[in-house]
């Protein structure tokens, strides 16, 4: 495996390793709980949630209120949405280091947002301390049900022939969909055009409309189109066929050119506080959410929500972002999208 391959794989080795480590391995650094830990909590914890509700507001929820049960103190959901999740990001960086402030982050604000301002109010790999990954989910390449395209093939082919012809909406510039389907413009060697709109509820009422001919969307949200049989999933974009969609190929068997790895985007949560934030006490709230996420009524309600529960240690989770960082930073730098406003 070449350099670059390797790079490409870091992410989902990253991930994959965090799904699959055995809880019970996780127990035994729990056995022996240093005297910080043995005294926290010893009142509520502020949990910020950086976007309106939703699905990632429900995966909170859930973690919140599975994490309040073993450490004794109320978890209270603090929903600071806007600017991306900027906002309520910032806000978790400047708390206090004591295990009382704890976040919901994403690859959005911590693995692309270096890369889409030139200044942030908080540095994602210095003002964080990882405590665990919680969730993961995928993302679909898809058209209206009544489009002309197929398959993926017929998709790359098209765009090949005719270039600029074919056009993507997503819910905004710089958002996950759009810089998956930069991603994928890059991977296949593709001129297709891409269409901001204010949102993904508009981007996806576009496609249906007939204003766009392509889309990229996560699970949860265009399961119920496909189901209702208005757009017809072309490739999961991920390593391995979804359960959940079982006749949908991945983008690797319907092309070439997208090997095992290189079209995958997997959105991905995980919780995480403020740096400088004592050791034990990151050793406590990972472990009492590795207990959490191995219930299985844990992992019901987050499957409900349209996620896979993940679960996975501190360094495991700062590995993914260092990764991820460093992949979404050439597809963002190759494709020239900025999120800086414009100087006066």
């Amino acid at each position: 495996m070449d350099g670059n391959a390797m790079k490409a794989e870091a992410p989902r080795r990253a991930l994959m390793s965090a799904a699959a480590i055995p809880f019970m391995l996780l127990f035994v650094g729990a056995m022996v709980t240093p005297l910080c830990a043995q005294s926290y909590p010893n009142k509520p914890i502020r949990f910020i949630v950086p976007f309106p509700p939703g699905a990632t507001d429900v995966l909170a929820r859930i973690v919140g209120s599975m994490l309040a049960e073993p450490l004794g103190q109320p978890v209270v959901i603090d929903n600071r949405p806007g600017a991306g999740g900027l906002i309520g990001i910032e806000s978790a960086a400047k708390a206090r280091p004591d295990g009382y402030t704890i976040v919901i982050g994403s690859a959005g604000a911590l693995a692309c947002s270096p890369s889409l301002y030139k200044k942030l109010n908080f540095d994602p790999s210095k003002d964080f301390a990882p405590i665990s990954l919680v969730a993961q989910t995928y993302w679909l390449l898809f058209v209206r049900s009544s489009h002309p395209i197929k398959t993926l093939s017929e998709l790359v082919a098209y765009a090949k022939a005719n270039p600029g012809k074919l056009n993507f909406g997503t819910s905004g510039i710089g958002a996950t969909p759009h810089l998956a389907g930069e991603l994928f413009k890059s991977v296949t060697k593709i001129n297709i055009v891409h269409v901001p709109y204010k949102g993904g509820g508009p981007a996806l009422i576009g496609l249906l409309g007939g204003e766009v001919d392509i889309q990229v969307t996560n699970l949860p949200t265009v399961l119920p189109q496909i189901e209702a049989g208005k757009v017809r999933a072309l490739a999961v974009l991920h390593s391995e066929r979804l359960p959940s969609l079982p006749n949908v190929p991945t983008a690797k068997e319907s092309v070439d050119a997208c090997e095992v790895t290189s079209c995958a985007v997997t959105g991905w949560y995980g919780i995480l506080t403020s740096a400088g934030t004592p050791r034990d006490i990151i050793n406590r709230l990972n472990a009492e959410w590795v207990r959490s996420a191995a219930m299985p009524n844990t992992r019901v309600q987050i499957q409900k929500v349209g996620l896979d529960p993940l679960a996975g240690t501190p360094a495991q989770f700062s590995e993914l972002i260092e990764a991820e960082t460093v992949r979404w930073a050439k597809i963002i730098k190759g494709a020239n999208i900025s999120l800086d406003k414009p100087d006066k």
